[in-house]
């Protein structure tokens, strides 16, 4: 019985196959079930990043640029003195800083990490709202994309908390 199940098998997916019908393949790429193309985000999380300490308050946030990839050297949570409450409280014990962004032009912007933390971006006295976001857990090139409607030639500052680790890699991209 079992040989004629697996005879019945075989022939079943060779006339499948003669056929064209497609049998399923697995998904083995982790970071490509993002529901935008991320392929620009995933070029730069290709290339060697520029390092880049965090600051502990808005007066010392280093300063990233769009398009390009950085490594981002962050804070014990207690050491940082956010100019905007965080959208979500960081677990003590957990890492922060401060990055500033200028953008050449207003539109939307995607800020990507390659671990899990918060990100919340102000321009002033209150947080930007966030338009999308996304994240793959098994991804870390990005593992997270959040999008932001920013205006050009604005000092943004980036408030990144929540990190277990204190050196995470960052890159922002324009929405296309």
């Amino acid at each position: 019985m079992r040989l004629l199940v697996s005879l019945l098998t075989v022939g079943f997916v060779g006339a499948a196959q003669l056929s064209g019908a497609q049998t399923p393949v697995q998904e083995t790429d982790p970071c490509g079930g993002y529901k935008w193309d991320v392929s620009a985000e995933r070029a730069l999380f290709a290339t060697s990043p520029k390092a880049v300490a965090a600051g502990r308050d808005r007066a010392s946030a280093a300063p990233v640029s769009a398009n390009q990839l950085f490594t981002v050297t962050l804070h014990p949570l207690s050491e940082v003195s956010f100019p905007v409450t965080p959208g979500r409280t960081a677990p003590s014990g957990s890492f922060a800083g401060l990055v500033a962004l200028t953008v050449p032009a207003a539109g939307k912007y995607r800020i990507s990490v390659d671990v899990p933390l918060w990100i919340d971006v102000t321009g002033g006295a209150v947080l930007a709202p966030v338009l999308d976001y996304e994240g793959i857990h098994e991804c870390s090139t990005p593992r997270k994309v959040v999008v932001f409607d920013l205006h050009g030639g604005t000092v943004w500052t980036l408030e990144l908390s929540a990190a277990d680790r204190a050196a995470i890699r960052l890159a922002v991209t324009a929405v296309k």
